[in-house]
């Protein structure tokens, strides 16, 4: 019996055979990122991600191959459902989450930034898009383009253009957009869409990718009891699952930092996710998933606004590092035109689109050019005041995001 596994493989600093090969480089004495190694001559080179379909004893034996960093069952994933939001009032010129952060009153538009998005795809031909460098890559198998709108709104919302009179982009002079389709025309995916979907982007030399999904553990177990299986041997599969690709997320992005120390590195960030249930009891918290329950990536919970100061979003899952507007969020529409929703899907773009102002800020500036130079950036200007009195600070975060 075999199943389908998603394989991370570590092939940075890896001897070269041709040590006057122009793509080698030699790392002596910290030459490289204040790193010694000794030995000399080396190849400097991507985190490549592999799927086979292996049995209990190759699996067991690809686990000792020492350039394996991880392995993980290959996991459905699905679009973080968003929740239609209220419209927008008729004197509005700019989003309100565009306020919130601050980026309407900032110098940076993001400006020689490379954004990736990897959600369901993007209407590239909407207004919000006019002008904008936009590559799009498939990872679905269901084709270009954008049957759900999910990734059209997030899209706008990081940097889209004004439209009709109303601007609802927080970096609105990014010009370079990478959208990965990682979520078919269903809503639904895997993780080897969503592994494979960040390795590109990483190659592509984004500064920021932004990730409105999450994996679907009890679609998982349906899968499974839906093809005999019993009930606890499947919800066993799945939770060895849910923690092997978890682990895999770690270590990818472990990889990705190490690989940073010799270029500037990505920002990523990923919705919490809505599963918390606070209007029918304020108990009913859920924690962070996957992928943003993962060491490096910044996971954002969703605001909302209210007399008493800004408010966590019933539906924002607890423990997220930072969070960000994220109800009643008016963006571009798939087909043209603009909608309002609700979601940490909705704050996610918010904290991409600061997170691509503080790239522009770092990269005229003294400071390392890299991706903890951003993140440390997001976390430590987050603003702490104007939350209502009852706001736990578990919900909310280091707080809202701010623009430089």
């Amino acid at each position: 019996m075999t199943q389908r596994y998603s394989i991370l493989r570590d092939l940075s600093l890896v001897r070269t055979s041709e040590p006057f090969h122009p793509a080698a480089r030699t790392v002596l004495g910290g030459a490289l990122g204040g790193t010694a190694v000794l030995g000399g001559t080396y190849t400097l080179a991507e985190p490549q991600i592999e799927v086979a379909d292996l049995t209990k004893r190759e699996l067991h034996d690809l686990a000792r191959d020492p350039e394996v960093q991880a392995l993980a069952p290959i996991m459905p994933t699905k679009l973080i459902e968003p929740l239609a939001g209220a419209a927008p009032a008729a004197a509005t010129t700019t989003a309100w989450g565009v306020s919130a952060v601050h980026a309407d009153i900032s110098a940076r538009t993001g400006a020689g930034v490379t954004v990736a998005v990897l959600d369901t795809g993007i209407d590239r031909t909407h207004t919000a898009f006019a002008g904008v460098n936009i590559t799009e890559h498939d990872f679905s198998g269901s084709g270009n383009g954008d049957v759900q709108g999910h990734g059209t709104h997030c899209a706008g919302t990081i940097l889209g253009r004004d439209v009709d009179g109303t601007r609802i982009g927080v970096a609105r002079g990014v010009e370079t957009l990478l959208i990965g389709k990682v979520l078919g025309d269903d809503g639904s995916g895997d993780s080897e869409m969503i592994f494979r979907g960040i390795q590109w982007a990483t190659q592509e030399k984004a500064h920021v990718v932004s990730m409105s999904l999450g994996f679907d553990f009890p679609g998982m177990v349906k899968r499974l009891v839906d093809d005999g299986w019993p009930v606890d041997l499947a919800t066993s599969a799945a939770l060895e699952a849910y923690r092997a690709n978890l682990r895999m997320f770690d270590a990818l992005m472990e990889v990705a930092q190490s690989a940073a120390a010799f270029g500037t590195g990505t920002v990523i960030v990923a919705a919490a996710g809505n599963e918390s249930e606070r209007q029918i009891d304020p108990q009913y918290e859920i924690g962070v998933s996957l992928p943003a329950a993962a060491d490096g990536v910044i996971s954002v919970g969703a605001l909302g606004q209210s007399a008493a100061g800004f408010q966590i979003a019933p539906f924002s899952n607890t423990f997220p590092q930072v969070s960000g507007p994220g109800v009643d969020i008016v963006s571009a529409k798939a087909g043209g035109g603009l909608r309002s929703l609700s979601g940490t899907s909705m704050a996610t773009p918010h904290v991409a689109g600061v997170a691509a102002l503080w790239w522009e800020e770092v990269l005229a500036s003294a400071l390392p050019h890299t991706a903890v130079s951003i993140t440390a950036r997001l976390l430590a200007r987050a603003q702490t005041t104007g939350f209502a009195p009852d706001v736990d600070v578990a919900d909310r975060g280091a707080g809202l995001v701010q623009a430089p």
